[in-house]
């Protein structure tokens, strides 16, 4: 991890909401939920690698 990132008490409340949410989605699963982060993570952070990439002289 390259930062830790604080939260104040508004942006902790939606990141809470958002986490029951997701976990709901997930029938209540959290590892099930938490694995699937991790592979959306993977996929937004290799296409950011992809922008940020030096382009190539056609």
């Amino acid at each position: 991890m390259d930062q830790i990132v604080t939260l104040d008490s508004r942006q902790e409340a939606a990141l809470q909401a958002t986490a029951e949410n997701f976990i709901a989605h997930y029938k209540g699963d959290a590892v099930k939920a938490l694995k699937e982060m991790i592979v959306l993570n993977g996929h937004l952070q290799q296409r950011l690698d992809a922008l940020s990439a030096p382009r190539r002289p056609q």
